[in-house]
């Protein structure tokens, strides 16, 4: 088995950068399994699948191929509203979970390790994984990151509606009956609020490094 690093945390946490900059660190192979939702949601929307009807967004996620995943699309907030909405699905989570275990067994590129980020990475994923991080922020740090983003993307976003579908989407990811957004036991809590990217990454690096031990020297994986 390889090596699995395991992210998880709320929308807009830094969780993806700092998943992306671990892998980067380690020479590991780095999957956002959000955007897997994301893709799926992006299929449901350009379908017309009833986003109620749980099997019908279960087959959309059987039918998801590696070209959607790369889609510039799956970045609009629609997108995001709908992801959040069928993720809440059963059916839709374990038609997605021999993908992400896939992954993880064999990591491409022939990487000896895997980090993974999302919302229920260390207590359904990957329980058994080497290192375990829960990153969070307030929400309204989070509003803030995001809603720079948009703007920065070009979008005429409005904080407030920003701050509002992140609190929609903080109460249904915690409160669904199928894998909710909880802290695993056993992973560390770290809280970017107050942090700029390089502080929680070396908060994280510190942690992950007492886990696994430092990277390997190989240059041609930087």
């Amino acid at each position: 088995m390889s090596v699995v690093i395991a992210v998880d945390g709320p929308a807009a946490s830094g969780k993806g950068t700092l998943a992306r900059r671990l892998a980067r660190h380690y020479g590991f192979a780095h999957l956002d399994t959000g955007r897997l939702y994301r893709g799926v949601a992006w299929r449901v929307i350009q379908t017309g699948t009833d986003p109620q009807q749980e099997a019908a967004c279960a087959a959309q996620a059987g039918a998801l191929d590696a070209h959607t995943l790369d889609s510039p699309d799956l970045r609009t907030e629609a997108v995001g509203r709908m992801a959040s909405q069928i993720s809440a699905f059963p059916a839709v989570r374990q038609a997605l979970l021999d993908y992400q275990h896939r992954f993880m067994a064999h990591p491409p590129g022939g990487a000896r390790g895997a980090v993974l980020d999302g919302r229920d990475i260390g207590t359904v994923i990957a329980p058994g994984a080497r290192a375990k991080l829960f990153v969070t922020a307030s929400v309204e740090e989070r509003a803030r990151r995001r809603h720079k983003e948009l703007l920065d993307q070009g979008s005429g976003a409005i904080y407030a509606a920003v701050l509002q579908d992140l609190r929609d989407r903080d109460a249904r990811d915690s409160s669904r009956a199928a894998a909710p957004l909880v802290q695993a036991a056993d992973a560390f809590l770290l809280d970017t609020t107050s942090m700029d990217a390089d502080a929680a990454f070396a908060a994280a690096l510190a942690f992950v490094t007492s886990r696994l031990g430092p990277a390997p020297a190989d240059p041609a994986r930087r």
